[in-house]
Order: C-alpha cells, then structure tokens, then sequence
C-alpha cells in the first residue's frame, strides 16, 4: 500500500465538483494538497479549508504546470496527480444548417483535457521520480479522469468523448512508462455526477432527477464523494495499475 500520510499531492479542478471532494479526502488523510485550478476565489477557499495551497493553474500551459508541481514538492515529497480539470462543449459534426463544428472549438477541448492531462502527469512524475522509493520501488500513484463518454458518447460529443478517449487510450502505454519509475496510473470513467455544471434551484432538481433514472443502480446521480473513494483506492492500492474503472451506476449512454 502506498504511504500517503505526510507527502503532497496536486489535485487539477481541485476547485470544486469531483477535484473538491477529492482534495478534502486527501487532506482528511493526511496529505499536503495544492489545488490546481483557474479558479482563484473557489480554489484559495478549498485550499485553506483543508491546510493546503493554491496554484492557479492552466493545465495547458507548461509553465503553470510546473508551477503547480514545484509548489506542491516545496511542501512534501511529491507523491499523488489527481487530474480533474477538463470541460466539454455540444455540437454536432455538421449541424441542421449543413454548418461543420467549428475546428477551434474542437481543438480547444483536445487541449484542455487531453493535453492538458498529458502536460501535468509528465510534470508531475517526472518530479515523483525523484522522491525516494517505498516499498517494492513504489514513489507515487497518478489518476485520471476520463468519462463514460469515452465509450458510450452521445451525439453532441465528438470533440469531449475524443478527449476522454485519448486519456483511456494513453493509460496503459504511460503505466508501462513509468513502471521503471515505480510510478502507477490508472484512470477512472465517471458517469453522471451531481456537480455543479448542472446548476441550482427546482429546475435543475428535476432536470437531474430525471437524469437518474437513466442509471442502473442506485437510480440517481453520483456524488463526488464516491469518484473521491475510488481515487483513492487507485492511489493506495499497490496494485491497481494500467486500469481505467467506470464508476458509473452501470449506465450505458443512449444515443441523446
């Protein structure tokens, strides 16, 4: 099992929503979190909570990147990336206009989620490989976050369901990078989770009650708190590597 207590970690979208609840369950054990986000009001606020940092953080952006890292090894041996910062947009390929998805839009959700994840795990581990190892060689444990759409996306979806589709794709080829390292990563697939994307008050009540009668088991949303708990059992588990994990309810996606 990895040995958390005492070390840092870097949570990107740390500021709310799935990145929150993560920080705050990492912190509770024992952890030094800095909150990567571009978030500054939400992101001070979380950071302090919890006895942590923040970094404001385009996670695009090389320099803000390693920013974040270098923050987070100035508190305790770096030892945990959770990747939490990503967005989406909604458009069909060509629209009832005959107009084609507009490239920059495209571009842009590639290189928020998908590059984005790229740029802060390569960061981070290369900073985790100069930690001294654990047991078995171990020096740190990476998470990323992809989502259902990855396999079941839905019209609207291509640029999003690319994004999280690359970040599957490139689990297994970066675990097996870095295994010389001592370095794990896996990935976990969320499916509908309660955050804040969907807004508040009545309206958005029942727009996500009816959301959750779409999900096999437990018939409702997720709450970040359960996309937290397997984060960390991905991060503690010595032997969990090279895996992505829907976390779901059992849903499968319809088309709309």
């Amino acid at each position: 099992m990895l040995d958390i207590k005492g070390a840092s970690a870097i949570v990107t979208g740390g500021a709310s929503g799935l990145g929150a609840a993560t920080v705050r369950l990492l912190a509770e054990r024992g952890m030094k979190v800095v909150v990567a986000d571009l978030n500054e009001d939400l992101g001070n606020a979380v950071a302090k909570e919890v006895g942590g940092a923040f970094a404001k953080t385009d996670v695009s952006d090389e320099a803000q990147a390693q920013a974040a890292v270098d923050t987070a090894v100035g508190l305790a041996p770096l030892r945990v990336l959770v990747n939490c910062a990503g967005l989406g947009n909604a458009a069909r390929t060509v629209d009832r206009h005959g107009t084609p998805f507009d490239l920059k839009a495209f571009e842009f959700v590639i290189k928020v989620n998908l590059i984005g994840t790229f740029n802060c795990l390569r960061l981070a581990a290369a900073a985790m490989s100069k930690s001294e190892p654990q047991a078995d060689g171990e020096r740190g444990a990476i998470v990323n976050t992809a989502s259902v759409a990855a396999f079941d996306g839905q019209i609207g979806q291509a640029a999003y369901s690319a994004s999280k589709g690359g970040i599957v794709g490139m689990t297994l080829p970066i675990a097996r990078d870095l295994s010389a390292l001592g370095i794990r990563v896996n990935t976990i697939a969320p499916g509908l989770v309660d955050t804040p994307i969907y807004g508040e008050g009545e309206a958005s009540e029942a727009f996500k009650a009816n959301l959750g009668r779409s999900v096999l088991f437990p018939p409702r949303l997720g709450v970040p708190e359960e996309f937290a708990s397997m984060a960390l059992e991905l991060i503690t588990n010595s032997y969990m590597n090279a895996e992505t994990i829907r976390v779901d309810g059992g849903i499968r996606m319809p088309p709309k």
